[in-house]
């Protein structure tokens, strides 16, 4: 018994589609990326603001320790973005469109993960960037 639920196991993830290979994973990851670009307009947001910080400690001439906190901020964002939109999207599917209000809380909740990792990147930002500001300022004044 235990071995034909095994086997119909197998069967539904052929069916369903799994990967052949590496880079049929590949491909659809970028798919992915791809989707979620086009498609959401607040990850095209967050991809440019993450261009900011980028600009900004190439002309600070950023540590590298303070590179990778910045290049770990801004990636941290994305993939949160990316999270809030699958969470947004699965629960679209279960609830199909209508409005529920445990469907709402979920939704919310995603939507302020991002926000609270957003506020993170701008509070790390500030502490690396606002000395190096402030100190460009007394020297120009």
């Amino acid at each position: 018994m235990l071995m034909d639920s095994k086997e119909t196991s197998r069967e539904k993830m052929g069916k369903i589609g799994k990967n052949p290979s590496f880079f049929a994973s590949v491909k659809h990851a970028l798919d992915g990326i791809g989707i979620i670009l086009k498609e959401e307009k607040n990850m095209r947001s967050h991809a440019l603001f993450g261009l900011i910080p980028l600009l900004s400690a190439w002309f600070f001439g950023a540590s590298p320790m303070e590179w990778i906190v910045i290049i770990f901020c801004i990636f941290l964002v994305i993939i949160m973005e990316f999270l809030n939109t699958i969470f947004e999207n699965v629960v679209d599917l279960v609830t199909d469109y209508e409005y529920h209000p445990l469907a709402k809380k979920a939704k919310d909740i995603a939507a302020g993960a991002v926000l609270v990792t957003a506020f993170f990147a701008i509070l790390i930002a500030a502490i690396i960037f606002l000395p190096k500001f402030l100190e460009l300022y007394y020297k120009l004044i």
